[in-house]
Order: C-alpha cells, then sequence, then structure tokens
C-alpha cells in the first residue's frame, strides 16, 4: 500500500449556499486526517463561507461567476503538491479520499477521476441524469477518442504538476469537459477510481439540464478539434462528400430521363464533393500534426524525468 502523506494535499471544494452539507463535509475530511482545506465560494448568501471558516477551513471569495472561475482561481493559489476536489454539497463521500489520492502518490497517475455512475445511492441520479452522462460520455469517446468514464464527475483529484500545463478558460459546469480535454491534450496520465454518489440532502442542484447540457456538448465539440481534428474535420468531409454524390446520382438520373437542364446542380455537386475531400484531409494532416505533438510532449517528460533522477543521484 502506497504511503499516503496527507498534509501535502489540498482540498478544494467549491461552494454556492451549500449551508447543509459544508460541515459534514469538512468534519469528514478533517476526522481522515485532511486539514488543508481550501472552500471557493461564489458568494453564497446563506452562511456557507463562515461555516467553513469555523471549522478551519480556508475561504476564498471568488471573484468571476461560475464553477469554473472559482476552481481556476483557487488553482492559482494553491501551492501543495496534491490537489483533492469535491463538491460541496455532500454527494461525494469524503471517506473515498485516500483511494482518490492515492494514484497519484503511488506515481501511477497525473490526473484521478472519481466514477460515481457504476454505484450510487437510490434517487441520487434519475433516469435523465445517467442518459445525459452516457451520451456525453460516447460523445467525448468519438470526439477525442479515448473513453474516461465519466468525465462529468466533480470528484477529481490532481498533481500541481499537471494543473500547470493545463489552460483553462471555462466558466461554468464545462470545466470538467475542459479539464479532462487538456488531460488528452497534454497526453497526460489519467486513472479512473470507483467512488460513491450520494443524494444531494441540501440545496437544490445548479445544473440546468438543457442549458449546461448543450454547453457542456457545444464543449466537448470544441476541444475535440484539437485533441482529435480527424474525427471532427474527417466526419465533416465524409458529409459533405456524400451529400455531393447523392446531388450527382440525381444529376445522373435526370440524365437518364432525358433533362438537360441540370448545370446548376452538376456545379454544386462537383463543389460538394471537392470541398469535403479538402476538409478530409485537412483533418487528416491535422491529426499528423497532434500525433508529432503528442510525441514531442512525450520525450519531454521523460527527458525531464531523466534529468531529475540525475539531480537526485
Amino acid at each position: 500500500m502506497t504511503e499516503i502523506n496527507r498534509d501535502l494535499v489540498c482540498v478544494l471544494i467549491p461552494t454556492l449556499n451549500e449551508k447543509a452539507t459544508i460541515g459534514p463535509v469538512i468534519e469528514e475530511l478533517k476526522a481522515f486526517g485532511y486539514n488543508n482545506i481550501l472552500v471557493a465560494d461564489g458568494r453564497s448568501t446563506d452562511g456557507t463561507p463562515e461555516i467553513a471558516e469555523k471549522l478551519g477551513a480556508k475561504v476564498l471569495t471568488q471573484k468571476g461567476k461560475g464553477k469554473g472561475k472559482a476552481m481556476i482561481e483557487a488553482f492559482s493559489i494553491i501551492t501543495e503538491p496534491y490537489i483533492l476536489m469535491l463538491d460541496g454539497d455532500g454527494t461525494n463521500p469524503p471517506e473515498f479520499a485516500d483511494r482518490m489520492v492515492e494514484p497519484l502518490f503511488a506515481g501511477r497517475a497525473d490526473h484521478v477521476i472519481g466514477n460515481r455512475l457504476e454505484s450510487y445511492e437510490k434517487g441520487a441520479l434519475t433516469k435523465l441524469n445517467r442518459f445525459g452522462n452516457d451520451v456525453m460520455n460516447r460523445l467525448f469517446k468519438w470526439a477525442h477518442g479515448v473513453y474516461m468514464t465519466d468525465i462529468l464527475s466533480g470528484y477529481r483529484a490532481f498533481t500541481k504538476e499537471s494543473l500547470e500545463q493545463m489552460h483553462l478558460t471555462e466558466a461554468g459546469f464545462e470545466i470538467e469537459t475542459e479539464i479532462s480535454s487538456e488531460v488528452i491534450h497534454h497526453n497526460l496520465r489519467f486513472e479512473v477510481v470507483p467512488t460513491y454518489y450520494k443524494k444531494r440532502p441540501g440545496s437544490p442542484t445548479k445544473l440546468n439540464p438543457l442549458k449546461d447540457g448543450a454547453k457542456i456538448i457545444l464543449a466537448i465539440n470544441k476541444y475535440g478539434k484539437m485533441n482529435n481534428p480527424m474525427f471532427h474535420f474527417g466526419t465533416i468531409g465524409i458529409l459533405l462528400s456524400l451529400a455531393g454524390f447523392l446531388c450527382g446520382l440525381y444529376v445522373v438520373y435526370e440524365w437518364f430521363q432525358g433533362i438537360e437542364h441540370h448545370l446548376p446542380l452538376t456545379i454544386l455537386t462537383m463543389l460538394l464533393i471537392v470541398t469535403g475531400i479538402l476538409v478530409f484531409m485537412i483533418g487528416l494532416l491535422s491529426d499528423m500534426i497532434v500525433a508529432y505533438h503528442r510525441e514531442e510532449i512525450r520525450e519531454i517528460s521523460q527527458l525531464k524525468a531523466e534529468i531529475e533522477e540525475l539531480k537526485r543521484k
């Protein structure tokens, strides 16, 4: 069993009006030996920051708006080499904290995702929630070429070093999607740890299934172009070429019917096919560039590790 030094871990808890749950979450974390607790509060009006401070947690009142902004602001002031993040609404049990950070201390991973989709309390995830999560995870796999099991999980662990490689900008609930994309983009090692998801006992969820779901889908597509351009441009290219091919079939059909006025449709057919081929080639070239970039990152990381090893000797 890998030894875990909990004093080297900063526990980050983003909050917004979590009065009913923040106290028990902090107390349970401290009972497990996690004393470095940072609450990134989104200007709660129910006394959440005051409760956290009384229990010995540091409180950062975020300047921006949204969960993503709170996390980004908190990441910039954390100095501990390891970070454990969980929601302040009581849905992520602190009892899994050691299991979450163990892959970091063991050196197996730079990033850990707590999978809450395989084991959860009755009522914690509705059928719509489960369906939406499945759709998002599959879309992420298609767009990025990697299946990460639970990309929307708020229960995560990071090395400070891996976070410094990420360029995070998302303000809202798309932040988890952006982090997952950055892990793939920078070729970071990740591990998925099974956890448990509890039913929210306090305030109602801040996530709007339709509005925020649409934002997350757009984020998956946005970052997918960087990590798996062949999927994005290749799909568009194939669809354009297919549309051109169908138009071409109609032109041929008209020609066999003796209809001669099909010049505009013929031009459209050629434009669609040629554009489709060009877009597909852009995807192919972009994919080669991304593969080369990842290989460079891998070699740099390997060289850095060798240098660190020589310094220790």
